[in-house]
């Protein structure tokens, strides 16, 4: 057996991690709410606490672990660590209470489904909620 400069199980590792890496890299994020009313252009606001009101119907942003990562790039154009900043000065400046934070795409939808002013983001297609936009 000859010597090479590599191991093929290295390869394969590698080959196999940028696939998954790409495969995350590339997932849809659905922003849903249980009504209808929101635009997409408030999404900035909703997550932010600086939009607590669509008319009389309050409003209740719900995080998702498993896809926040994603929307926070994506949407809100911040990184996790300034996300948690301005929410734990939010808190302490205006006693604001962060967004519920849920585990999953099914967690996420079925809180949605029930909860008048619910808005929240997945990576899954959803069904039986309002699609704000997919991003």
């Amino acid at each position: 057996m000859k010597n090479y400069p590599f191991n093929s199980w290295k390869v394969l590792t590698a080959a196999t991690l940028l696939f998954i890496l790409s495969q995350f890299a590339i997932a849809d994020v659905y922003v849903i709410a249980n009504t209808g009313g929101i635009s997409d252009a408030d999404l900035r606001d909703i997550f932010l606490g600086e939009k607590q009101f669509s008319g009389a119907l309050k409003l209740i942003p719900i995080d998702n672990s498993a896809a926040q990562e994603e929307f926070l790039s994506k949407v809100i154009k911040v990184d996790v660590t300034k996300y948690n900043a301005t929410w734990t000065k939010k808190s302490f400046r205006d006693g604001a209470t962060p967004p519920a934070v849920k585990s999953n795409d099914l967690e996420v939808i079925s809180y949605v489904k029930s909860t008048p002013g619910a808005v929240a983001y997945v990576n899954s297609e959803p069904k039986g909620v309002v699609l704000i936009k997919k991003f």
